[in-house]
């Protein structure tokens, strides 16, 4: 087997370089090329190759093909910076053919302190890629509709590392750079880590997609991190760890001012024992030494906070933590401000981040104004995951997850199939959206929320009737292709104009119609009237993360803010197994303002015979199941005294003579 300490390709062949020696004044490296057959000239060729100590500080490698010995081992030294090497240019001999550059693709690695390294030539006709510094402000518009986006990027990440716990808060530090307090937000997670060639990938622009479509895994086009980071702020630090080693990258808008070429300063260090020591077998002391000093130039961070912040990696042992300072600003101040919550179980101080224009996004059909998951970060947070099991903060207060589909009353679970893939879609009503005058279908993709309140079908135009109407589904299926290509937008924030997208708008109109026709409509809910209650109470345990069904007659107000299974009502383990939405049965209150529910059960029995098509029971709530022609019991008529109403007479009047809906 070859090991190779660097690898190149050349124009004509390949060009390996072992393991390096040095002593005292010369570095050495063993250089094997190979040529392909047909480019081999009766002169074989061999590259001279000059090698860059790391700790020397002068040039990089340069290279020239000469016709001289055939292929095989060969040895050259790292003369003094004068040195005959130091002036030769990368070039080729005629042979080779039109004065062709030697092309490289370089790869570097240290041993014993020398470094192996090839310049990066590029041959004519061929074009590479760079990045310059004011593409880190075009990558922040990729969220520049809306903010919140950038943050999901994160809480993705944290999901797809299999974190348990996630915590977002912005916190006031001092700058020595800004000569006062400042804002930074903080993203820390419990999940894996990352190891020195994950974060290379993370902060690298662009990489390979998957190969795998994994439904529980987001992550999809590697520019997550790099988008959210520069929409949120102009710098940004990021400290991972796994159970072997840490890494510090920072990728910073300050620091590459002025620069032709993006810099991003990556300091690695390995797990020595129960200490970390920097690792010498990625980077050398010297560079490592220059990236933390470039780090704490352009940060709030020196190596005390560096190590303060390490620290919260002793609980589990690895995690990432993302810092993000020079936060975006709205007029005078910043888009986002916050509010920290009280420590304590109160639910009325929680602690939360909004957007400061409190504006609702732009939907088809909608009207009202009051959205607060466009504009309240917990909000958005308590519905992005279809099936939320890990814990997040947000500003020191544990978010109260709210899986859509276990908080609907009257469910009714229709499925079908959309561009031959099996879709099934959850629709009732919520009594919070009521309240809010919202409506739509919430669009989950791997798990992951992508639109929220679309409206579809009749919900755009016929306003109140639809208020409160929700729907649920998971369109993973329909949106990946199975070849690898997604139609979903990069900023996971929409879907991309498609034809299974059409299909799947059509077939949730007709569902959503179907459901307003054959339910809604028989029921003849009204805002002002009748409060929903879902179908079911549910509560979700702390440790386990298993939502528990709780009875219909319980309230789940009662309960603590950290519940466990083993608590009142359950009475429980952890191991039992979590319950499933099925179809339920919906209990809906008639009280309405003016009307006593204790009057004696004579009666209402006598009012209940008197208008037989107006239900039965106790006149203050009506339960309708599965039978269609059920209605609820309104209110038994009462009659108005006579007065005298601006000098006019009012006469007994029977309230059924009016049209309560």
């Amino acid at each position: 087997m070859l090991l190779k300490a660097a690898f190149a390709r050349i124009e004509n062949g390949k060009l390996y370089i072992l393991p390096s020696f040095h002593d005292e004044e010369y570095g050495y490296a063993i250089v094997m090329y190979i040529m392909h057959e047909d480019t081999i000239p009766r002169s074989h060729n061999h590259v001279k190759l000059e090698l860059k100590s790391e700790n020397d500080g002068y040039g990089l490698a340069n290279c020239k093909i000469d016709k001289q010995d055939p292929p095989g081992w060969k040895v050259y030294s790292k003369g003094p910076p004068n040195s005959k090497l130091d002036n030769e240019d990368c070039t080729s001999d005629q042979s080779l053919g039109n004065n062709k550059a030697c092309q490289s693709r370089d790869e570097t690695c240290s041993r014993s302190g020398v470094s192996a390294t090839l310049q990066n030539v590029p041959v004519p006709g061929k074009n590479y890629m760079s990045a310059h510094p004011s593409y880190l402000k075009t990558l922040g518009q990729t969220h520049s509709d809306w903010i919140f986006g950038a943050i999901a990027e994160f809480v993705d990440n944290s999901r797809d590392a299999k974190a348990t716990m996630l915590d977002i808060s912005i916190d006031i530090i001092y700058s020595s750079i800004a000569g006062k307090e400042i804002p930074m937000l903080a993203v820390v997670d419990d999940g894996n880590g990352m190891s020195h060639e994950e974060i290379m990938k993370m902060v690298s622009f662009g990489r390979k997609q998957p190969d795998t479509d994994d439904p529980n895994y987001i992550g999809r086009y590697g520019v997550g991190f790099k988008t959210g980071t520069m929409r949120l702020g102009r710098d940004a630090l990021v400290l991972t760890q796994t159970t072997n080693s840490r890494s510090i990258a920072f990728l910073s808008q300050s620091l590459n001012d002025g620069k032709d070429i993006i810099e991003i300063p990556i300091v690695t260090y390995s797990r020595k024992g129960q200490y970390m020591e920097l690792d010498t077998n990625i980077q050398t002391e010297a560079l490592s030494k220059a990236n933390l000093k470039a780090i704490m130039e352009f940060s709030p961070f020196n190596k005390y906070f560096i190590g303060e912040k390490a620290g919260l990696f002793q609980k589990k042992g690895s995690g990432t933590q993302i810092y993000i300072w020079n936060l975006d600003e709205w007029g005078s101040t910043y888009s986002l401000e916050w509010l920290n919550g009280m420590s304590g179980g109160s639910s009325f101080h929680q602690g939360d981040i909004f957007i400061r224009s409190r504006r609702p996004r732009s939907r088809l059909g909608q009207m009202t104004r009051e959205v607060p998951l466009d504009y309240s970060l917990r909000s958005y947070l308590e519905v992005i995951f279809l099936d939320p099991r890990m814990k997040i903060n947000v500003q020191g207060s544990l978010v109260k997850s709210r899986p859509l589909a276990r908080f609907l009353h009257k469910t009714s679970i229709e499925n079908g199939s959309v561009a031959g893939k099996p879709v099934e879609l959850i629709l009732g009503q919520s009594q919070l959206d009521l309240e809010q005058g919202n409506c739509g279908i919430f669009l989950y993709w791997h798990g992951r929320l992508i639109e929220a309140y679309k409206r579809v079908g009749s919900m755009i135009h016929n306003g109140e009737k639809s208020h409160g109407i929700i729907g649920v589904i998971d369109v993973t299926s329909v949106m990946d292709d199975g070849s690898g290509r997604v139609w979903v937008h990069n900023n996971k924030q929409g879907f991309v104009d498609c034809e299974p997208y059409a299909l799947l708008e059509d077939w949730l109109s007709k569902k959503a119609d179907d459901y307003l026709d054959n339910i809604i409509d028989k029921v003849h809910v009204i805002k002002s009237g009748p409060r929903h209650k879902p179908d079911h109470e549910w509560v979700q345990c702390n440790k386990c993360r298993k939502w528990r069904m709780l009875d219909a007659d319980f309230d789940s107000k009662t309960l603590p803010q950290e519940w466990f299974c083993y608590m009142k009502p359950v009475n429980g383990k952890c191991e039992m197994p979590e319950q499933k939405l099925e179809q339920g049965v919906i209990t809906i209150s008639s009280q309405r303002s003016g009307y006593n529910c204790s009057e004696n059960s004579s009666q209402k029995n006598n009012k209940a015979k008197k208008s037989p098509n107006k239900g039965g029971g106790n006149g203050c709530e009506a339960r309708v199941g599965n039978d269609e022609d059920a209605v609820p019991n309104w209110p038994v008529k009462k009659r108005l005294r006579r007065a005298l109403l601006g000098g006019l007479p009012v006469w007994p009047v029977d309230i059924d003579d009016f049209n309560l809906n």
